[in-house]
Parts: structure tokens; C-alpha cells; sequence
């Protein structure tokens, strides 16, 4: 890791800390107060999905979203692994509006704070259904696990809807060859346009 990139990561540290504050607060304010309990009824009184996924270091540790897909659905298979008809089947409708707003993400703020996550980085594999990924990323240096995971990352934004262990694997290098705090912001900047709409994936 470059000079520059270690003198970068407690600044990174820092602005994820702060920012996970106010984004807590504000989630808190205008979304978490009402999706909680509604949720909660959707899913019988399970509002929140954890799953344990790889973070630095290869280190395990607890991600939380908001359960957007039916009790009945398996933990370990993402919503990208099943055919249209199963994903369909498995969705809740209110799970549906969560995930296409991204509002399902948002408790990860939490993994923020307590210092398991940044808000850009490489997005965390499972720790029971990506192994093939996890010898990916490996094969590289510096390589995904050398830097904390994000909410959103460059293979993201790259790879649009494409799920190709490979390819994302590569993608993370990238990022962490060449993060820094502009690229971040970059790649937040054109996160943030995608959920607005601005920015079309494919």
C-alpha cells in the first residue's frame, strides 16, 4: 500500500465515523422510525436481515441490512443467484421498494460506526456461500482484504449488474491500487446519482 493511502485511511476512518453519526441520525429522522415497524409486520417481526460476511483481514463480522425477501428464503443465497420466477416468489413487495431504493443498505451504517465497514470499499463476500470469490480476491496484491469493506465500491459501479466472481475480484485490485479521498468521493458521487435515478445501470 502506497504512502499516500496509509496516511489516508484514519482520515478515511474519521469521516466514516462522523459520517455514519449524522447519517444515523438522519435515516433515524425520516425512514428507520416508520420502516422498522412496517417491516417488522411484512416480515412477522423480523424487520433485519444479518448475515456474517468477510470484512479486513479476512476477519468475520456481522452485516446488517433490512430483510427485504420472505423467512422462508434461503440466508445464504443472494437475490442475484436465483432466477427471476424464485426472486419473485421470495420478495415481499416492501422488500422490493427497499432494495430498488437502496433503503435495505442503510443499516449498515451501524457496521460503519462501530468500525467494521467504510462507506467505500470493497462490498463484503459471505462467509458461507462466496469462497470461490474469496480465492479471487486472493490472487491479487494488494487485494480486497487489505481494506475495509464498503457500502458501495468500484466493481459496483463498474461491473453494473454483472456478478462475475472474476471480474469483481479484478475490479476490487483496482480500487485499492488506486483509493484515495477523490476517488472515494467519485465513486460515492456516482452512487449516490444512481439511486436518484440520474444514472442508469444496466
Amino acid at each position: 500500500m502506497k504512502t499516500s493511502q496509509k496516511i489516508y485511511l484514519p482520515f478515511k476512518r474519521l469521516i466514516g465515523l462522523f459520517g455514519s453519526i449524522v447519517g444515523i441520525i438522519v435515516c433515524f429522522i425520516f425512514l428507520w422510525w416508520w420502516i422498522i415497524p412496517v417491516n417488522a409486520i411484512v416480515t412477522r417481526g423480523h424487520p433485519f436481515f444479518v448475515q456474517e460476511r468477510y470484512g479486513k483481514n479476512q476477519k468475520v463480522f456481522k452485516m446488517i441490512k433490512f430483510r427485504s425477501m420472505k423467512l422462508s428464503a434461503n440466508p445464504n443465497l443472494a437475490p442475484s443467484d436465483m432466477d427471476k420466477e424464485t426472486q419473485k416468489s421470495m420478495d415481499t413487495k416492501f422488500g422490493v421498494f427497499l432494495r430498488k431504493t437502496s433503503i435495505d443498505e442503510t443499516p449498515q451504517l451501524l457496521n460503519i460506526f462501530i468500525g467494521q465497514m467504510a462507506f467505500i470499499g470493497p462490498r463484503p463476500g459471505s462467509a458461507h456461500n462466496e469462497e470461490f470469490l474469496r480465492e479471487c480476491r486472493l490472487k491479487y496484491t494488494p487485494n480486497a482484504y487489505d481494506v475495509k469493506p464498503g457500502i458501495s465500491g468500484y466493481a459496483q459501479i463498474k461491473m453494473k449488474r454483472e456478478h462475475d466472481p472474476e471480474f469483481k475480484a479484478e475490479w476490487d485490485h483496482r480500487y485499492v491500487e488506486r483509493m484515495s479521498f477523490w476517488f472515494d468521493v467519485g465513486i460515492f458521487g456516482y452512487t449516490f446519482l444512481k439511486i436518484l435515478g440520474a444514472v442508469k445501470g444496466r
